[in-house]
């Protein structure tokens, strides 16, 4: 089949966090199954990002901008006249639909509250192509800029929505969320994200050594965009709950990840206020393998997200090989739970008990981590693009029939 995934944030612009990661993955799986996939993305700043290097890495102009081969996948980066967060207005969209969209059998929009879905979903309704909806996340707001989310939906979203034959959700949670919006039951298809796991993990002590952290004391890792939607204000005081040392081990907590809304700085000034400043690490975003080398450096991870459709990083975690502590909110939970890690309310209190209960309680580290392996072999690519070749088929099916 021929495929067009569109995305807002697409690697190598890894900073913004799971979408480009999901998108990259899934998108690799599809094309090494023998399918035509191109994603149309927006250029955050590929010229600068690749500089001379750019022909090295794959990268060449085409009618609509940078375009990359990659792994089987072409890319297509549309310039970006506009961007706010990770909102970007790119005009080239309505000319790549006018003179590609009739070669793709289907599209798949990933995202909500931005203009590039919109305009392509537009054009897919006008020229009669099926497409999915995958909201990873975004459908129910959360955190901020509530009247505007609700004015988007009303101008660009609801139409997309409505146009669209599926609306995937990752996680039995994100899906009761949809139907409770009032989405058609049976538009909803569930499918779960898979993680791509290095053929050779880094060593262990890479990361420890990088950063300076004792190779004696037991790390706690938050690894992600120090966002107000994923906690990390909630994991730092649970830290500070935990008794130092505990049960004579020294405890370490390091935050990983980019910075947003000045999140840091908040951090920084509670950890001096908690009293806990000289045990708290800020890493910044690593990638690639410095971010595996984190993982695998952890003696725990914690994924405090207040709402969470999946939770890619807790699926890494565990691939590595580390054991997991996730919020209930976490879509995740329930494939992690009992078998590699630990779920609970997302409440400061229960989290900093259950980080105690990983160190203290006899043998429950080792089973947990022993239980990564089992939790990993089942988290792959495989299921989820057998998932999406089915829906895809149905779509193509349908619109044939119809034409």
């Amino acid at each position: 089949m021929r495929i067009l995934n569109v995305t807002q944030t697409y690697a190598p612009f890894l900073e913004f966090g799971g979408p480009p990661v999901k998108v990259r993955g899934l998108s690799e799986a599809l094309a090494r199954r023998g399918h035509q996939v191109t994603v149309l993305t927006a250029d955050w700043g590929v010229e600068a990002r690749v500089g001379s290097g750019a022909q090295a890495s794959g990268m060449e102009r085409s009618p609509f901008g940078w375009r990359q081969e990659k792994n089987g996948v072409q890319a297509i980066y549309l310039p970006t006249w506009f961007r706010y967060r990770a909102l970007s207005w790119n005009p080239a969209a309505k000319r790549f639909c006018r003179a590609r969209l009739q070669n793709y059998d289907v599209a798949h929009i990933f995202g909500i509250y931005d203009f590039l879905g919109p305009a392509v979903a537009a054009a897919c309704r006008n020229r009669h192509i099926p497409y999915a909806v995958e909201p990873i996340g975004m459908f129910v707001p959360i955190v901020r800029s509530f009247r505007l989310k609700r004015m988007y939906h009303s101008l660009l979203g609801g139409a997309m929505l409505k146009g669209s034959r599926f609306v995937v959700a990752t996680s039995q949670k994100e899906a009761a969320e949809l139907a409770s919006a009032g989405l058609p039951q049976e538009k909803i298809v569930l499918r779960r994200n898979g993680v791509d796991v290095p053929a050779v993990l880094p060593e262990r002590g890479k990361f420890r050594t990088a950063q300076g952290i004792s190779p004696d004391v037991k790390l706690v890792l938050f690894l992600g965009r120090l966002s107000q939607k994923k906690s990390p204000d909630v994991l730092l005081q649970a830290f500070a709950m935990l008794s130092n040392p505990l049960g004579g081990i020294r405890l370490q907590l390091a935050f990983v990840g980019p910075d947003e809304d000045a999140m840091k700085t908040q951090l920084l000034q509670m950890a001096g206020q908690l009293g806990v400043a000289a045990r708290v690490q800020f890493c910044g975003a690593l990638f690639g393998e410095a971010k595996w080398a984190a993982y695998r450096d952890a003696d725990v991870f914690v994924l405090p997200s207040q709402n969470e459709n999946f939770g890619n990083t807790a699926a890494e975690a565990a691939a590595a090989g580390t054991p997991v502590i996730v919020t209930e909110e976490c879509g995740i939970a329930p494939l992690l739970a009992g078998v590699a890690g630990l779920a609970v309310p997302h409440d400061a209190g229960a989290i900093s008990r259950a980080i105690e209960r990983i160190f203290i309680e006899p043998g429950l580290h080792a089973r947990l981590a022993a239980g990564c392996s089992d939790a990993a072999s089942r988290l792959g690519w495989e299921e989820p693009v057998r998932t999406m070749e089915a829906l895809y088929g149905q779509l193509v099916e349908v619109a044939t029939r119809v034409g």
